[in-house]
């Protein structure tokens, strides 16, 4: 991953009701080795937490950010035509994130800004890391405390493809930015720093999908073998583009679930209209969620997706039973015809 600009602010943060304060940088950071695994390790991370994603919003506009267009893409747009050069870019954005900080966190830390180019690909990535205590062993075999950035610890990131938004895609995921649940009034001003309106719900979008493809399988009316086949081959698909920070492209997916007819789950979803958009990013929470229970003895095969188990399947563990509140309507039909 080539790194075009990279820097590294200081924000200091005391106890209390002080404010925070930024120590900037004088210059970029050098290329390095390090540089890049670190650069790989707080992508890994990012992709990893759960994120809004969305766009910049248009002069004058009103949506989730609250006020219209900020600061942000502005100096983004005067850094990019290079009106503004990369260190007095983000020592800008350094400034601001420091009053964020300062109104949300009481930790200090470090804010990454970097400018990456992957193929034809060029994104902005920004995050606010801080420090946790280690240890190591030194040079003379002593054990030794050792700070190491707790990457799992991102209080703010976003990450901005720069391509799809200064290029003609129609896109309204071009930019995505942490959204931790213990932290709305923080996501919130960051959004509003950011300038950025959702543009798509990644949780809402994703539990869509998996409801969508829960009644291509009972509508197919397929063997559980192969049932089971689909979904894993779905969670690995899905699981695998979140890890990369890409969207999941329905075509794309409808193509892994079935080689044979590879369009078929695609048009399943287009003819029920569930109101998907072609491009779905990901939320690793919900697909986690998302299993199939098997099993079959003495002549009964079950077969049900994880996410019901609660709602339309309960299980009573103390007279080991299970209770499917809604049957399908082909097995119901046939026991009505039994009785």
């Amino acid at each position: 991953m080539p790194v075009l600009h990279s820097i590294v602010h200081r924000l200091d943060k005391e106890t209390g009701e002080a404010p925070a304060t930024l120590a900037p940088a004088a210059a970029e950071l050098a290329g390095s080795p390090a540089l890049d695994d670190l650069l790989e390790g707080v992508n890994k991370a990012y992709h990893a937490k759960p994120k809004a994603w969305g766009h910049f919003l248009a002069e004058g506009d009103e949506g989730d950010a609250g006020s219209g267009s900020s600061a942000f893409p502005a100096a983004l747009i005067a850094y990019l035509e290079g009106e503004l050069d990369f260190v007095a870019f983000s020592r800008e954005l350094g400034e601001r994130i420091a009053a964020l900080v300062a109104a949300h966190l009481s930790l200090s830390g470090h804010l990454l800004v970097a400018h990456t180019r992957q193929g034809d690909t060029e994104t902005l990535t920004l995050a606010l890391l801080h420090h946790r205590e280690g240890f190591g062993i030194d040079d003379d075999l002593a054990i030794a405390p050792v700070r190491q950035l707790n990457l799992a610890q991102m209080s703010l990131a976003a990450r901005l493809n720069l391509s799809q938004w200064r290029g003609d895609s129609p896109s309204k995921q071009y930019l995505s930015w942490t959204r931790d649940r213990g932290g709305r009034k923080l996501a919130e001003g960051f959004a509003e720093l950011l300038g950025a309106a959702e543009g798509v719900d990644a949780t809402g979008e994703t539990r869509t999908l998996l409801k969508a493809f829960s009644d291509y399988v009972e509508n197919e009316d397929l063997p559980e073998e192969q049932s089971r086949e689909k979904t894993e081959a779905l969670i690995d698909y899905a699981s695998d583009q979140a890890s990369r920070g890409e969207p999941i492209t329905l075509e794309e997916l409808s193509e892994v679930l079935d080689e044979q007819q590879p369009r078929a789950f695609y048009e399943h979803i287009r003819n029920a209209d569930y109101g998907l958009s072609p491009e779905i990013p990901p939320d690793k929470r919900t697909l986690n969620q998302f299993r199939r229970f098997t099993g079959r003895a003495g002549g009964v095969s079950i077969s049900f997706d994880s996410h019901l188990l609660g709602s339309s399947v309960e299980y009573d563990e103390a007279q080991d039973r299970l209770i499917i509140k809604q049957v399908p309507k082909q097995l119901r039909e046939q026991l009505k015809r039994q009785g």
